[in-house]
């Protein structure tokens, strides 16, 4: 079916459909299908094989009606924001019902602001600029680095034993504290695809006074998210991980320390007005947005990475939760199955087996490092994996220490990591049993 252009809307934009997936691309009718469902690899020998991608926590990849939606949207491509002609103005409305898509996503207020960033890195900086002066930032050391480097002076929490324990932690570490402060965690590990409190946590937050900031990154592409619900006061997520990889991500929250801030980027669009100079005899002032969202939106912003994230907004909230949510679940629990029974074989997990998580498995492989099966699972098999620390180095230095990899002697402390594998949209049971064979086979060499 081809692309609609409802130019009657208040916003209009391109109307893509989600695409059902052609018959043996996919095992759940009426999910959309991704780019390079068909991609083959070369591997040892030679031989092409279908490429094997379990790397979705990195970058995911591209789904059908996000390539569909920026294709419909180039013809008329134009800068955005007080252009006159057609072309300006549909690309403007475009960019701006791309921002009510993503709002609506997310579940936020409608007074929240939604400041379209390069990813959630990006987001987590421009928050930090943001904070009134004398905030105190509490954050785990679990945390991505995303979320863990970008405060001054923060009080950095060590990893929780158990879900309650993050709790009481962040309860009596804000209780402590006077003055603004700001509560920083994940929604989902991007080691262990572990599901954070995030709800009992903004509790806590709220009841001292404080506010939360939540990174969603690894979240949305498996899990609906409700900010309203969950009463969080900040969020950011990135275009690349959901399917969107044309480099936008997003900050959503309340406006007010957004509004109040300087502009996390000087120039055209976040001002209002400029005024004085040398032909006035007086030095250059200027006047910023008091718009949230223009305020920390200078310059051309990216028009397509905004018109991709709301279309993948789109195609996931049609397809609904229940499909994706059954489908990946079946696949995370048969690989999870898999290689528990690997002899030599271990899954690092902060609160065990049995704590919910999303499609991400990190592992160890007695005899190898974690480079050397990455290796070899691509050269060998055309499996695409992730190894190492996955941004998130004092965290991962933590499960290892517990799974006694740090001082078996068979990683140096400074460059130990581990495997890990993660799913989406596109993973069939084929691919998590061809990385179970593959590892089995790995595994009978030591």
């Amino acid at each position: 079916m081809s692309a609609v252009t409802d130019l009657t809307s208040p916003f209009p934009t391109a109307v893509v459909p989600a695409q059902p997936v052609p018959a043996g691309r996919h095992e759940t009718p009426g999910i959309p299908a991704v780019l390079g469902a068909d991609l083959e690899v070369p591997v040892k020998g030679g031989e092409l094989v279908r490429y094997v991608n379990l790397d979705y926590a990195a970058s995911a990849p591209c789904l059908e009606p996000v390539s569909a939606a920026v294709a419909a949207a180039l013809p008329a491509y134009s800068s955005v924001h007080r252009g006159a002609g057609y072309a300006s103005q549909l690309t403007t409305a475009r960019y701006e019902q791309a921002r009510h898509t993503v709002r609506a996503f997310a579940g936020a207020r409608p007074g929240d602001a939604v400041v379209f960033t390069r990813n959630t890195t990006d987001a987590t900086n421009l928050l930090a600029r943001c904070l009134p002066r004398g905030t105190t930032v509490v954050v785990f050391e679990t945390e991505h680095h995303a979320s863990l480097l970008p405060w001054t002076g923060a009080v950095r929490l060590a990893p929780p034993a158990f879900p309650g324990e993050a709790v009481r932690a962040a309860d009596e570490t804000l209780a402590a504290i006077d003055g603004p402060k700001l509560l920083v965690v994940t929604a989902a590990s991007n080691v262990t695809g572990e599901l954070w409190p995030i709800a009992a946590l903004a509790h806590i937050a709220h009841r001292h006074g404080a506010r939360i900031f939540v990174d969603a990154a690894q979240l949305v592409p498996h899990r609906r998210l409700n900010l309203t619900a969950l009463d969080l006061d900040y969020v950011a997520f990135s275009g690349h991980k959901l399917y969107a990889p044309f480099g936008a991500g997003v900050l959503i929250g309340r406006p007010d320390w957004l509004a109040d801030a300087d502009p996390y980027l000087r120039g055209g669009g976040a001002s209002a007005d400029v005024t004085g100079g040398a032909a006035e005899g007086s030095p250059i002032t200027t006047e910023w947005s008091g718009d949230a969202e223009q305020r920390h939106e200078a310059g051309t912003p990216n028009v397509l990475g905004a018109i991709a994230l709301a279309a993948a907004c789109d195609a996931l909230s049609t397809t609904g939760w229940t499909a994706l949510v059954k489908q990946e679940e079946r696949l995370i629990g048969l690989l999870r199955d898999g290689l528990a029974r690997l002899d030599g074989v271990r899954e690092l997990s902060l609160w065990g087996p049995g704590h919910p998580r999303v499609g991400i498995v990190s592992f160890i492989v007695d005899g190898w490092t974690a480079r050397e099966v990455a290796e070899a699972l691509s050269s060998e098999y055309g499996i695409g994996v992730r190894d190492g620390r996955f941004c998130a180095h004092p965290f991962v230095r933590h499960l290892l220490d517990g799974a006694g990899r740090l001082d078996d002697g068979t990683c140096a402390e400074g460059t130990a990591g581990a495997v890990r594998a993660s799913i989406g949209i596109g993973t069939t049971e084929e691919d998590v049993l061809r990385l179970v064979t593959a590892l089995s086979d790995l595994v009978s060499r030591r």
